[in-house]
This record gives structure tokens, C-alpha cells and sequence, in this order.
């Protein structure tokens, strides 16, 4: 079976414990060669995804929005498994019916496509409406499908903890936050509202539909890449190790990506798997962020204070049970970071020598 293009318009974290170890692999056996469809396959989580995934036996019909692009698909043709169970497929968010051919056949669906930026000149056409319009298309392919089970979502921490409560270190952040719409609007969070808007809307759609559908909720996701293109959050730690003055004062979750890959899988395949799973290592100011980077690379030039005077946004903490319960296994804050810098140096995105 080979690499089939068709165009339209339209890290093992295996439980510890000897039973579990076997349940687990006894599911991933009832898995293999299944079929799965993995939207905006190009992207930094996707791809991990489709790499997992291969790796487990699964044939994979993956949408990419330009699949005559090298950039969008040569990391995902060139991966293990990819040349006999990877189907390559052009689809189109706003489209209506776009993937009702892509899913067909699939007894799992994994949505991540969604635009992720923070400068726009037009929060409605380029954040908002693929996010929403998008979330609402692939659900409705989902919907005309019977063979689809279940449908796993990528959606993010922007869909929960901003709501104006405050957040400060004896705070827990839970999956039954939800952020408030009206609060992304005054404060111009237009990233944070397109996730909470099409999280919200997936959720009343699924529940019309009887869909059974999971969310899976990471915060800033760094970690190796495997695209050759830069994304946004990887662009994050590429600032402050390519000469940035300063430092943002900021707080954010972060998490590995190889983490948040195999929680998609892990809520593919465990029937348990229900409603929404925050996906956060550590909360860590942009400040402590600085000092594990210049721990790891001391002779960087890492920015030595921050883009202003007031005082550092506080951190806050976000529960893991239910991803543990899940069966995913946290990577650490350095470990990750570390990858994170030798992934952009083999990736030709960081030259050391440029900072020494």
C-alpha cells in the first residue's frame, strides 16, 4: 500500500505496574491496523501524532492544506511506516463537507488543525472562524460517518483558565474551568477566545449528535520538532536564546509534545477516556524559564531582566490527575527545554556560536 494523494475540494509512557502494562498493550494489539484520520497533519502536535500512531500500527489518513508543498509533508512521508499506512489527503477548514471523504471508513478521528498566532490584523477571519467553522466542519463529517467512535480533540488551556479569576500559587486549575468569552474580548485575547469559542461549540455539537468525543488541553507546547517550519510556541524559546534584551513577564503552562501526542492516543484508545484533560508539566514564570536555559547552556546569551518593572505575573497550578489517570507520564520542564534547543540547532533555526 503506498502513499495515495487525493485531492478534494473539499516515548513510551506504558503504565509501570505489570497488569497495566498488559492491558495496555493488549489494546494497542486491538488497535493495530485500524484505521485513523489526523487533520492539519503538518502541524507541530499533529505530526507527533502521525508518528505515534505509525509506530503503533494504525493506517493514517492525514489532511494537510497543501500536500504538493515539500515544507508541509517530507517529515511525514519520511517517517517509519509512513510508505505502506500513511494516506495524504488536501481538505479545506471552511469548506462544508470537506472531509466527509477522510473520515469515511475511520473509527478514529483526531482534530488539530487550528491556526495558532498571536499577531493578526483580522481575530475574526484568521483566528476565530477556522477555529469554529473548522472544529464544526471535521464534527460533521464525524456525524454522517458511522464507523467514526471517536473523535479527539485538540484544544488547549486558552479554553480554561482565563476567566478573571485570579490566578495565584495556591490556585488549581481544573478541566471544569472554563474561560468567559466576554473576558477574552475586553482584554484582545483573540487566540484564547477562537479556542474557547470552537471548544464550546464542539461540546454542544457532540452532545446534539451523541459524538463521543475527548478534548485534550495543552498550554505552551515545546520539545523537539519534527516539521522543518518554526511554530509559534517554539519561536517562544528561540527568542530568548537568540539574543533577546529582556523577557516576557508572563506565566504559562508548559508541556512536552511528545506528551501531548500520546495523550491523544492514550484518549483514543482507552474507552474510559471522557471530557477534557488539562495538559500542563509546570506552570513557570518566563523568569525561571531563563534560569533552567542558562543552567543547561551556560555560556548562551539568555536576556538578564524583564520587559518591564512590575511585579512578575504569579503563577498558579494545574491539576494532573485526570491526564495521570489517563496513563500519560509528565516530561520534565528541563528535559524539555533541552530538547526544545537541540531540536532548533539541528533544525538550522539557532547557530550557538551566534550568541557566544
Amino acid at each position: 500500500m503506498g502513499i495515495i494523494y487525493i485531492w478534494e475540494t473539499t516515548h513510551s509512557t506504558e503504565p509501570k505496574s505489570g497488569w497495566r502494562r498488559k492491558r495496555a498493550r493488549r489494546r494497542r494489539m486491538s488497535m493495530a491496523m485500524k484505521t485513523v484520520c489526523v487533520t492539519g497533519a503538518s502541524g507541530y502536535i499533529a505530526s507527533w501524532i502521525v508518528k505515534f500512531l505509525l509506530q503503533r500500527g494504525y493506517i493514517v489518513k492525514a489532511t494537510v492544506r497543501y500536500p504538493d508543498d515539500p515544507k508541509k509533508t517530507k517529515h511525514l512521508l519520511s517517517l517509519e511506516g509512513a510508505k505502506e499506512r500513511l494516506h495524504l489527503f488536501k481538505a479545506d477548514l471552511l469548506e462544508e463537507g470537506s472531509f466527509d471523504s477522510v473520515v469515511a471508513g475511520c473509527e478514529g478521528v483526531f482534530h488539530t488543525a487550528s491556526p495558532f498566532y498571536h499577531n493578526v490584523t483580522d481575530p475574526q477571519a484568521e483566528l476565530i472562524d477556522p477555529a469554529v467553522k473548522g472544529t464544526l466542519n471535521v464534527l460533521g463529517s464525524c456525524a454522517k460517518t458511522p464507523s467514526v467512535q471517536k473523535v479527539v480533540v485538540t484544544s488547549s488551556i486558552a479554553a480554561v483558565a482565563y476567566n478573571g479569576k485570579p490566578r495565584t500559587p495556591e490556585v488549581v486549575v481544573d478541566e471544569t474551568w472554563w474561560s468567559a468569552a466576554d473576558f477574552c474580548k475586553e482584554m484582545k485575547k483573540w487566540y484564547v477566545l477562537s479556542k474557547t469559542l470552537a471548544e464550546d461549540a464542539a461540546w454542544k455539537f457532540v452532545k446534539e449528535k451523541g459524538i463521543n468525543m475527548v478534548t485534550i488541553n495543552p498550554a505552551m507546547v515545546i520539545g523537539p520538532l519534527l516539521q522543518p517550519t518554526l511554530n509559534t510556541s517554539s519561536a517562544a524559546i528561540l527568542n530568548l536564546i537568540n539574543g533577546a534584551e529582556t523577557y516576557s513577564n508572563a506565566s504559562y503552562g508548559w508541556i512536552n509534545v511528545k506528551d501531548v501526542a500520546n495523550a491523544h492516543i492514550l484518549a483514543l484508545e482507552n474507552p474510559s477516556a471522557n471530557g477534557r484533560y488539562c495538559m500542563i508539566e509546570r506552570v513557570a514564570h518566563y523568569s525561571e524559564v531563563v534560569k533552567k536555559l542558562h543552567k543547561l547552556y551556560p555560556t548562551l546569551r539568555l536576556p538578564e531582566k524583564c520587559a518591564d518593572d512590575k511585579p512578575f505575573v504569579p503563577t498558579y497550578q494545574v491539576s494532573k490527575e485526570k491526564a495521570k489517570n489517563l496513563g500519560v507520564v509528565f516530561t520534565p520542564l528541563e528535559e524539555s527545554l533541552k530538547e526544545t534547543v537541540e531540536s532548533l540547532k539541528e533544525k538550522g533555526f539557532f547557530v550557538p556560536s551566534a550568541a557566544l
